[in-house]
């Protein structure tokens, strides 16, 4: 046996070794209110080159993922339990920490949502932008300062020589955006992590957004992870889906396939909650009921509360992410009745 997952497999080439492969993902954190599974047994893969989007509700553990593959987990009071993230094929879990933290900027790179507050309001844009090359690549404040002007005029940040001095609040909340993946496009990841890229901005300047990261990526290869609840920005701008509920992911596959035909009560839900505009509008369907507290996870199934689907075995066991089809996986003990509604 190969040992590898649906989710390793979905969509991967045969032989292809991805950029980044996370085997059965777990993270929690101490809290006064007990132990909080954040993550709980996440496992995907992204090639080079290919867009993953990551969707779920807020609390999901979208954001502890990203988290946990950056190495930024604050210890305490969380800590990753166990699991394997396998970057270009060594595992940064068994790294030691300056060897992770050489990674970090150079192989892996991340925008994090809200760019606005995510900048050092005492420091140019342009301060921010070279301490990457100064740092990390050992060039001189001269050297650094011309090719953060370089990174400014490629993310289409207008009049780059005229404003590198400019601090964050002298930049609109897009401009801010751009910034942000300026200083992480710096060092040429490999693989480029954007948490809510678009959050806080005009639907203009989210497609702008997207269409920069869409142009960088070509350009470069990169690998993105793309994570979001924005349904939209997902089927515009992922190549494969990965959707999280409570902590894990229950459904994977191409984003056509998992839109159009989903294999999880959950994901069905998800697409009879958003409006329509190709003349089949149906009445919108709301999920019942709240996500769980992840610090009193329900045995079995952590939707089964909210499912319309549910029967026994959902109470007794939960269902792990299996084949439901071609490149799909699914974590539904009735898959393939839910695929076919």
């Amino acid at each position: 046996m190969s040992g590898k997952t649906a989710a390793d497999t979905a969509g991967a080439p045969a032989d292809a070794v991805p950029v980044l492969r996370v085997d059965d993902l777990h993270v929690e954190f101490r809290t006064p209110f007990g132990i909080v599974h954040a993550v709980n047994g996440v496992s995907f893969s992204v090639e080079r080159g290919e867009t993953l989007g990551i969707l779920g509700e807020s609390g999901s553990g979208k954001s502890v993922t990203a988290a946990a593959i950056m190495g930024l987990i604050p210890t305490p009071p969380g800590r990753i339990v166990r699991g394997r993230m396998l970057f270009q094929g060594q595992d940064l879990l068994a790294m030691a920490p300056k060897a992770r933290r050489r990674i970090r900027g150079t192989g892996i790179a991340m925008v994090f949502q809200d760019a606005i507050t995510s900048l050092n309001p005492r420091l140019t844009v342009g301060e921010q932008i070279g301490e990457m090359f100064v740092v990390h690549r050992g060039c001189g404040r001269a050297l650094a300062r011309q090719r953060a002007i370089e990174l400014m005029q490629r993310v289409g940040i207008p009049m780059a020589k005229e404003r590198i001095d400019d601090y964050p609040h002298q930049f609109s909340g897009g401009m801010c955006q751009r910034v942000m993946i300026a200083i992480a496009l710096a060092l040429e990841p490999e693989l480029l992590i954007a948490d809510e890229p678009t959050t806080a901005l005009d639907v203009s300047i989210q497609a702008q957004i997207m269409d920069l990261l869409r142009t960088l990526q070509q350009e470069t290869g990169m690998g993105l992870i793309l994570i979001t609840h924005d349904l939209g920005v997902m089927a515009e701008s992922a190549d494969r889906v990965a959707v999280m509920y409570a902590g894990t992911v229950v459904e994977t596959g191409p984003r056509r396939e998992v839109f159009g035909r989903p294999a999880h009560p959950y994901t069905l839900g998800l697409m009879r909650s958003v409006p329509r505009l190709d003349g089949k509008a149906l009445r919108l369907v709301a999920i019942d009921g709240s996500p769980p507290v992840l610090s009193k996870l329900p045995r079995g199934c952590a939707f089964r509360p909210r499912c319309a689907w549910a029967e026994a075995v959902c109470a007794e066991r939960r269902p792990p992410l299996v084949s439901s089809g071609p490149g799909r996986a699914s974590a539904c003990h009735f898959a393939e009745a839910v695929r076919h509604v």
